[in-house]
């Protein structure tokens, strides 16, 4: 089977299901497990991919997403050229379990889908840790500031690993936020995580010193933390990891 990924996590998905010798193009922006995606052809970046180029690659399935606003134009020209589709839409981990079930069911890896899903399934099902949750600051990009809202993973994945969105009831999948609204939510930590940028490019002196920050609990104890978003943007397997790094910085707030 000839198979097209577009957006890292279903290039991820696919490649921890064991069918990545079966992926013939990748987007741009697919970076991982390198040893995988180095070697295969691009079919352009996330929000402008080149259909000409996914053509001539005879896909016998190409596995797309609306994760992102600008998916949806990506969608829109691949259901033009007729091109056979998977499109995943998550907002939550189940949603995501679900969508590696529905992959693994497309690209004949059902047993390895079942584990992969089952692992997310049973942290729902077992619920967050003892304790008050410490409230976390999830940042998806610094200026303006923009935060998820109530439909993202990110707020699940926070309550598992002990903590809460200071912004989860507010009915957006993100949003932006002012240093009036920053200071209410009084987060004990601010979690890094700019889309696009790589990790080592974060710079928490650019949150630190925002006018109006310095009140902030997280910016008093310089608990400004960087994690990638390939753990905490990118609904696949890494979310897994994503919630454990999380956990680590609950655990710093309390002790």
């Amino acid at each position: 089977m000839r198979l097209v990924t577009h957006t890292c996590s279903n290039t991820e998905i696919v490649c921890a299901l064991g069918r990545s010798d079966w992926l013939v193009g990748v987007d741009d922006h697919s970076d991982h497990p390198p040893a995988v995606v180095e070697s295969l052809p691009r079919i352009g970046p996330d929000l402008d991919i080149d259909i000409s180029k996914i053509k001539a690659l005879d896909p016998d399935l190409v596995i797309t997403s609306l994760t992102v606003p600008g998916h949806e134009r990506c969608l829109a020209r691949l259901e033009q050229a007729g091109l056979p589709l998977l499109v995943t839409q998550p907002h939550s981990l189940a949603d995501v379990a679900a969508d590696i079930r529905r992959i693994g069911q497309a690209i004949a890896a059902v047993p390895e889908a079942d584990i992969l899903a089952g692992r997310i399934e049973a942290l729902l099902d077992r619920g967050p840790p003892a304790g008050k949750p410490v409230p976390i600051l999830v940042e998806w990009w610094p200026k303006p500031v923009i935060v998820p809202g109530a439909r993202s993973w990110v707020n699940e994945m926070l309550t598992l690993a002990g903590g809460c969105n200071p912004f989860s009831e507010r009915p957006a999948e993100s949003l932006e936020i002012s240093p009036e609204q920053a200071c209410a939510a009084a987060p004990e930590a601010i979690v890094m995580s700019w889309c696009g940028v790589k990790e080592e490019k974060y710079r928490p002196h650019i949150v630190a010193r925002r006018e109006g920050w310095q009140t902030i609990p997280a910016v008093r104890n310089q608990r400004i933390i960087p994690i990638s978003e390939a753990w905490l943007g990118r609904p696949g397997p890494r979310l897994l990891e994503g919630i454990e790094k999380l956990r680590s910085i609950v655990n710093q707030c309390r002790s």
